[in-house]
């Protein structure tokens, strides 16, 4: 069962590849110049993803082609070059030129996830029996596509994460001049509408008290996101300790998502020459 379909697989590799610097297949330096050759990226980013998809551990996926260790080295390398987050910063600006980000109507929800290996943003987790747990704070658009996220322990607040989770805005642009925050119950408190209010942004609330299904609103992108996210056995169950390592995997899948909805969205809208019969 193959991690990701081709038709997602390759576009996702041809831009990640177009990032990575060059790199020779022998390492010049070698004093006698005839060991083995480097080990070819387009094999670790299949095994990133597998590992991603699956939440299977390095050890597990290691075969004949690479080891564990090599998986976990090429992994900080592209993370120290940031290969991941401009990786998923290209796939938002493409779907946003080609399909439109709806950026009027955003919505920010909180999602626990499990962490039993603990780490930098691991905490006690109030709704599972106080074991180990990872919240993520997600910002996505009207149509659900992940702008940017906060990690921190599963026992924080959903309502102290929105201010960073909103600084998130930083980075996209330009942003409509009226915008307006879908939230649910757990930040109705004056503190979350005075900061929007200095933002100038709207918020649409619910009501603490009232039954969810009269006033879902338009959060149910944001429920769907989380929904995909978790699709991935990594974020579902994650072991990983370092944050930048969650960060890393967590923009491999923001691309992911993006990349299928701007093909499945491209495929409604446009017309070409080579388009299949049916939707992916």
């Amino acid at each position: 069962m193959p991690a990701v379909p081709s038709w997602l697989l390759e576009p996702l590799w041809d831009q990640f590849s177009a990032l990575l610097p060059d790199r020779p297949a022998y390492d010049p330096s070698h004093p006698l110049g005839c060991h083995r050759p480097r080990i070819s990226d387009r094999i670790i980013f299949e095994k990133l993803i597998q590992v991603l998809r699956f939440g299977c551990s390095y050890q597990s996926i290691a075969d004949c082609a690479c080891g564990a260790t090599t998986i976990r080295e090429r992994r900080d390398e592209w993370i120290r070059l940031g290969i991941f987050a401009k990786l998923k910063a290209i796939a938002r600006d493409s779907y946003d030129r080609i399909v439109g980000l709806v950026l009027e109507e955003l919505a920010v929800d909180g999602c626990i996830a499990k962490a039993p290996g603990g780490g930098q943003c691991a905490g006690r987790s109030p709704v599972d029996r106080g074991k180990l747990g990872m919240k993520r704070s997600l910002l996505v658009d009207g149509s659900g596509i992940p702008l940017g996220r906060v990690l921190a322990p599963a026992n924080r607040h959903d309502s102290p994460l929105l201010a960073p989770t909103l600084d998130k805005l930083d980075g996209i642009g330009p942003l409509p001049e009226r915008i307006t925050v879908h939230l649910d119950a757990g930040y109705d408190s004056q503190k979350t509408r005075d900061e929007l209010e200095s933002r100038s942004l709207k918020g649409e609330i619910a009501h603490k008290g009232d039954k969810a299904p009269i006033q879902a609103g338009q959060r149910w992108h944001v429920e769907r996101t989380n929904s995909w996210h978790n699709n991935f056995n990594k974020l579902q169950r994650c072991y990983e300790r370092n944050e930048e390592v969650i960060d890393a995997f967590f923009d491999l899948a923001d691309a992911i998502i993006t990349v299928r909805r701007l093909i499945r969205e491209a495929w409604t809208l446009y017309r070409w020459d080579d388009r299949p019969v049916r939707r992916p």
